[in-house]
């Protein structure tokens, strides 16, 4: 598990972009409080996906509206899909990894 910061930087229903390992992840907070991580660059245009729209199922690219879904990486709009991570919080820090 690698610890990326404090769940507290990121804002409820937002998500913030972490380098790892020469990647990009996106770690998105939930409104229901749960987290969810995936590429943070969208396949189609390499647009910022940590700064998309989210909901409890999906993100939405802010560049051309392609959708993923966030538990899967499988795309809502005809898209490759997205690489997936496995993300959970110890006490109020974020852990990446398994």
């Amino acid at each position: 598990m690698r610890p990326l910061g404090s769940v507290h930087d990121i804002p409820v229903g937002e998500g913030r972009a972490y380098a790892v390992d020469g990647e990009m992840v996106a770690v998105f907070r939930l409104r229901d409080g749960s987290l969810r991580a995936t590429s943070a660059v969208c396949p189609h245009k390499g647009g910022p996906l940590a700064d998309g729209q989210i909901d409890l199922r999906q993100v939405v690219c802010p560049l051309h509206l392609n959708a993923w879904d966030l538990t899967t990486g499988c795309s809502l709009s005809g898209q490759p899909e997205v690489t997936v991570y496995p993300v959970r919080l110890d006490g109020d820090q974020i852990l990446l990894g398994e």
